[in-house]
């Protein structure tokens, strides 16, 4: 079966331009943007098909989905976890993931070093911040990130490379300004173990305002691949 993925090459030259403008007009020349494709209800195929065109970083939402796709991904692509994590389902992707995005407990974080310390591994990973205050969404409350993130450093199988949020449709700017200013603080700090080198904001709908505020790296979906179809 011949599948046309024309469609992606389209919208990913659109996506590169945009990030490429952002970066011109609101950042220094030398700085890069990272670009996720994100998987969620996406198939192998057109997932491989984006990671031919350049691809590099694959962000999948949920463990089970992931499993059932992942022996089916070109294995150059690294892989992140950006969606909600439960405690119960992080030896199912401890040996096969680059990233954990979405770590918004000291419980899911000491379950993510206990498995990664008997895996021999380092797992590198975000502070999920609610920086909308949303009781819909997962994360740690803004003036909690610090202490949040100082708690995660004191464990020896984690590495804590940044922060991570999802800011709420409306108004996202003021709330991309928000961790914009958050980041630098705790970067700032430069505290043991907490490298802050990761901003992982901006979606489909905000990532050239996300670039705008400091974003390192933009996750993109339905730009990328199209509108979800739910099955």
């Amino acid at each position: 079966m011949n599948n046309d993925y024309s469609y992606i090459d389209e919208n990913l030259k659109k996506i590169r331009y945009n990030i490429n403008e952002a970066v011109a007009k609101y950042r220094r020349p030398d700085e890069k943007i990272r670009l996720m494709a994100v998987t969620k209800t996406v198939a192998p195929e057109a997932v491989n098909y984006a990671v031919s065109k350049g691809i590099d970083l694959l962000g999948e939402n949920r463990v089970q989905e992931y499993q059932s796709k992942r022996d089916f991904y070109d294995k150059s692509a690294e892989v992140h976890i950006i969606g909600h994590l439960q405690t119960n389902k992080v030896k199912y992707i401890i040996n096969s993931v680059s990233m954990i995005q979405s770590v918004d407990s000291l419980r899911l974080a000491k379950e993510i070093d206990r498995l990664a310390r008997e895996n021999n591994r380092i797992m590198n990973v975000l502070c999920e911040i609610n920086i909308g205050r949303e009781e819909s969404k997962s994360g740690v409350m803004p003036e909690e990130a610090f202490e949040f993130a100082e708690s995660l450093g004191e464990f020896q199988n984690i590495k804590v490379c940044g922060l991570m949020a999802v800011p709420p449709a409306e108004n996202s700017e003021k709330f991309l300004c928000e961790m914009q200013n958050l980041y630098i603080d705790i970067s700032e700090k430069k505290s043991d173990n907490i490298s802050m080198d990761i901003l992982s904001v901006g979606m489909t709908g905000d990532y050239v305002n996300a670039i705008k505020y400091g974003s390192t790296l933009v996750r993109i979906g339905s730009g990328l691949f199209g509108a979800r179809i739910y099955k």
